[in-house]
């Protein structure tokens, strides 16, 4: 099952994770990205963003976006 934050992401199974990273930041509010005390939860964010693309990569995914 793939994350729904990741869903949201509307990214394509081929692209770079660089490119997942950019949607995943663009999908953080400004005022949440500003926060300084939110940097943990922020990178653990782009983590579980980046793992779950891995899994959608790994196990084949037809392309959506």
């Amino acid at each position: 099952m793939t994350d729904p934050a990741y869903q949201r992401l509307g990214l394509p199974v081929t692209a770079s994770p660089y490119t997942v990273l950019r949607a995943a930041v663009r999908a953080l509010h400004p005022d949440t990205r500003a926060v300084r005390g939110f940097r943990t939860a922020r990178k653990r964010f782009y983590r579980q963003m980046l793992c779950a693309h891995t899994a959608r990569q790994a196990a084949g995914d037809t392309p959506n976006g």
